[in-house]
């Protein structure tokens, strides 16, 4: 499929969840948490589109099994590292231009907090000008 530039096309991935062992505490690490994931990847959808093929774009059925993948096999100390492993299996496809993930704690164990906390990322693919 051939890439263009500059695509502004963007397939949102939203909403994602799973059970996963990252964190700086020790509880974190033994009793894990649920975290949710937002991914946003670009990529040129023209052939797409025009086809209406699914061997035309981006199967994203493989990332999120990769990704469930890395949640259940692997432990973080800090959602920051967990968010790069992420970004680093969104990007690998070539197709991929650019993308930008999301990792939301939904229950940090802070005390008198309730809230939520997310760490951004967004990077070019390493081909991307």
């Amino acid at each position: 499929m051939p890439l263009s530039e500059s695509s502004t096309d963007c397939l949102h991935l939203s909403g994602i969840r799973y059970y996963g062992y990252t964190g700086a505490l020790p509880e974190e690490q033994i009793l894990g948490q649920w975290f949710e994931i937002d991914i946003k990847l670009w990529f040129d959808m023209t052939q797409a589109a025009a086809s209406d093929r699914l061997e035309d774009t981006l199967d994203y059925r493989p990332l999120l099994q990769a990704i469930e993948q890395l949640m259940q096999q692997q432990r973080f100390q800090l959602i920051e590292t967990l968010a790069a492993a992420i970004l680093n299996l969104c990007l690998a496809p070539s197709q991929v231009q650019r993308a930008a993930v999301r990792v939301t704690k939904l229950a940090p164990p802070v005390p008198n907090f309730t809230g939520q906390i997310s760490v951004e990322m967004v990077r070019p693919h390493a081909k991307s000008p």
